[in-house]
């Protein structure tokens, strides 16, 4: 836990340090661009946050549901907030054929756990357990939230950087000192750099949902077998989802078939927002 919660919050500090250097470069060390790119950023990034729970569910065709209407899952939900010694999210069903699910909202009291119909009559009911463990942990461990700040940073980033592109092409003759080419590479590395580090954090709060998990169940087989099948599963039944919503998934539901096994170098792997599925099995099964 604390090994990746310090590579979280080594991550988030590189993006701040990233988007202060930005600012430094495009302003001359003044506060005002940074200030206009965090403003912003926090316009587009905030609504998305705030209301995280009904885009997303809208985007799955999702409906909440009662414990009436599907007992089994609903108490499972129940039994597994109380061993977490959490509030009763609220709990939904996505009519998708993929086996799929993810976690919503603004913090445990406003959250949401949805699983797919896929899901349910797919995986047997241990591995749907071992899932939706996975999915509470996110909610206990704020990731929306560290999610949103980070995509904060980086939408900032990528606003500075066009800023910057902008005033070296058409800034002027007052602006002849100024080092063009670079000012050029700075917009295109910067926003590459801070998508790098965003997708970093995501996969880190991945790695530690399933370790949350296996300590909240006592083992993590139930939730690596659950992988595998997924894993074998989701491309076969493609999932019409909106990107910007696909990383609150446990399973990226637009990844394609992995073609290869061999572990090779892959720069895909660097923009990714989920950590390669074997290696999520393995140190689950090493605990």
């Amino acid at each position: 836990m604390f090994k990746n919660t310090m590579k979280t919050g080594v991550l988030l500090a590189g993006l701040g340090g990233l988007i202060v250097a930005v600012a430094g470069i495009l302003g001359g060390g003044s506060s005002g661009s940074l200030i206009l790119g965090l403003v912003m950023a926090l316009l587009m990034v905030g609504g998305s946050y705030w209301f995280s729970d009904k885009l997303a569910l809208k985007s799955a065709k999702a409906r909440v549901i009662s414990e009436a209407e599907a007992p089994e899952f609903y108490g499972m939900i129940r039994r597994l907030a109380e061993r977490a010694d959490m509030p009763m999210p609220t709990v939904a069903i996505s009519p998708n054929a993929q086996p799929n699910a993810f976690a919503t909202g603004r913090g445990p009291k406003h959250a949401v756990v949805c699983a797919t119909q896929g899901l349910l009559e797919t995986l047997t009911r241990d591995e749907v357990e071992g899932v939706m463990a996975h999915e509470m942990m996110h909610v206990k461990h704020r990731d929306i939230l560290i999610g949103s700040v980070a995509a904060t940073i980086a939408t900032a980033i990528s606003f500075m950087a066009q800023m910057a592109m902008f005033s070296s092409m058409f800034g002027g003759r007052d602006r002849r000192n100024n080092n063009v080419f670079g000012m050029l590479a700075l917009s295109l590395l910067a926003p590459i750099a801070a998508s790098i580090i965003q997708m970093a954090v995501s996969r880190s709060r991945e790695f530690e949902a399933d370790r949350g998990a296996a300590e909240l169940l006592g083992s993590g087989e139930s939730l690596a077998v659950a992988l595998e099948k997924i894993e074998l599963i989701a491309a076969q039944r493609p999932m019409a989802v909106a990107p910007a919503q696909a990383q609150a998934y446990i399973h990226n539901p637009l990844a394609e078939a992995r073609s290869s096994r061999s572990g090779g170098p892959n720069l895909a792997k660097l923009f990714s927002t989920h950590p390669d599925t074997d290696e999520r099995i393995r140190r689950l099964r090493a605990m």
